[in-house]
């Protein structure tokens, strides 16, 4: 799965661990998912499309 946490994330000015404590993941939990290595939960994936205030769709994807 394809994701633009990295994107969302660094134009927010954020680091891997403020949004982590935002979501309340660890900082390589957040990192797993920016380098694809970890597909989230459906209740992590939906703290992070309201802390971005996105939809999910917008942060994954299918490839």
């Amino acid at each position: 799965m394809n994701n633009a946490v990295r994107e969302h994330r660094e134009a927010r000015d954020l680091t891997q661990g403020d949004l982590a404590s935002r979501v309340g993941v660890t900082r390589q939990s957040i990192n797993a998912i920016e380098r694809g290595r970890y597909d989230p939960s459906l209740e992590l994936a939906l703290k992070l499309a309201a802390e971005f205030d996105s939809s999910v769709e917008k942060l994954f994807w299918l490839e």
